[in-house]
């Protein structure tokens, strides 16, 4: 079997590489919106300060909570609402309830006969949009939150930032739906696709393009703390890694290597950037300072190692590498060194990432086609989520319970039927939904915020 590099580069890279084949307390401002407290009668003392979970998320997975959503009025108010609505369904974890009015004052009576367990009131009047979350059990107000907002360019966000405290408010972690993904837009034939670098909110929507399409992009991985995109591009035909600012839309090589350098992933401190660079029909990993732009090898083997991802806290990689024969998993410390592996399953491992929760790692696994999976670090409890045609380049939302990845199916006589397209699904295997992009889509890499 070929060596499968990392989310399809090996497809392009083969010939290379063989022959030998937002919780908000307070005021805060988060961008353009500012967000302040309400105050309410039925409040309780510290009402808007984190409290105990309402529900479980491993309860709430068996039985989705029912919660009501009103209407938070016209025009903006609708958005706000739909936006809302989509958020919570989309998890699974949730079963909305839809209501024509919102009153100050719920009526909780009604709405415990309907089986809600929680209500949310809110309306939304020129730039400002107020929510407030109740238990409908005890009559009690959860949170209360105005947001202040400038332009229409703002009310889905503010719509994902009170999905994302009623999420932290009724789960107990915090929400992700203010985040982004970064990912590669495809177009024109199979053949000879162009491929864009692309960023969208994380249920498809605002989706632009960043490069023009003339040289082909692969791998996007965002920043955990900054608004910069670590990819490979093949600027004048050589493939190589670069950084794109999202603010300034300015782009830079990162690290110039005689060999191809690719498989890029930030470290959780975004201070440097870990790839792969070939050496002959090999390839090594590096580290590489973005400050300096001092460059360290970490393996040298001899064999194809690639695809690494920082543990959360730093302090250890997780790559693929074939050095036993066969593409498998393996552990080292971030400084370089004391290799060990991980997977020992039938068939090949690859693009392997690290959860946000420490306690997983995803990975694909290609055995007779292509099964997306997860593991725990010292490599037990090995489960598959998802199978498909080809699934791959797994990437976590920030609190590490929802996956997303490629998946593609095959083509018919001529390339007909060919599609590839984002898709989700919760770490437990449940809830597998597609993202819908205005073309086709693969690569995600899930931010850590909408920054």
């Amino acid at each position: 079997m070929r060596p499968i590099i990392s989310d399809k580069e090996a497809d392009i890279l083969s010939d290379m590489l063989l022959p030998r084949r937002t919780m908000l307390y307070g005021c805060a401002a988060v961008g353009g919106v500012l967000a302040t407290p309400l105050s309410s009668a039925f409040a309780q003392s510290g009402d808007n300060a984190p409290g105990a979970a309402e529900i479980t998320v491993d309860r709430a997975r068996n039985e989705p909570i029912p919660i009501v959503v009103p209407s938070f009025g016209s025009g903006n108010g609708a958005t706000i609402t739909q936006v809302i609505t989509d958020d919570l369904n989309n998890t699974g974890l949730f079963r909305v309830i839809s209501a024509t009015s919102s009153s100050a004052t719920p009526d909780f009576a009604s709405y415990k006969a309907m089986g809600a367990r929680a209500v949310v009131t809110g309306n939304t009047s020129g730039g400002r949009v107020e929510f407030r979350l109740w238990n409908t059990l005890t009559g009690q107000q959860i949170q209360g939150t105005a947001y202040s907002f400038s332009g229409s360019a703002e009310v889905r966000r503010v719509a994902h930032m009170i999905g994302d405290v009623i999420y932290e408010r009724m789960l107990g972690e915090k929400g992700y739906f203010n985040t982004r993904i970064a990912y590669v837009s495809q177009t024109g034939r199979r053949s000879n696709p162009t491929k864009k670098l692309a960023v969208m909110d994380y249920d498809g929507a605002n989706s632009r393009t960043l490069t023009n399409g003339k040289w082909l992009v692969l791998t996007p991985r965002f920043s955990p703390v900054s608004n910069q995109v670590a990819f490979m591009s093949y600027v004048n035909d050589r493939p190589r890694v670069y950084l794109f600012n999202l603010q300034t839309g300015q782009q830079r090589l990162l690290g110039d290597f005689s060999g191809i350098s690719f498989a890029p992933r930030f470290s959780p401190d975004g201070r440097s950037v870990v790839m792969s660079v070939t050496r002959g029909a090999g390839s090594d990993i590096y580290v590489v300072d973005l400050a300096s732009g001092s460059k360290r090898q970490l393996t040298s083997s001899g064999a194809i190692d690639t695809s690494p991802c920082y543990s959360p806290d730093g302090s250890q990689i997780v790559f693929s590498s074939d050095r036993g024969g066969k593409q498998q998993l393996y552990i080292m410390s971030a400084s370089g060194g004391g290799a060990h592996r991980i997977s020992y399953g039938s068939g090949s491992y690859a693009g392997p990432v690290w959860s946000p929760r420490k306690d997983v790692i995803a990975f694909v696994r290609i055995s007779g086609g292509f099964s997306l999976g997860v593991m725990a670090p010292d490599g037990t409890g090995e489960r598959i989520l998802t199978k498909g045609y080809t699934v791959e380049s797994p990437t976590f939302c920030p609190n590490g319970r929802v996956l997303a990845f490629c998946n593609q199916s095959a083509a018919g006589a001529g390339g007909s039927g060919f599609s590839s397209s984002i898709k989700t699904i919760d770490v437990t295997g449940f809830n597998e939904h597609s993202v819908r992009t205005p073309t086709m889509a693969s690569g995600p890499s899930w931010s850590s915020s909408n920054t």
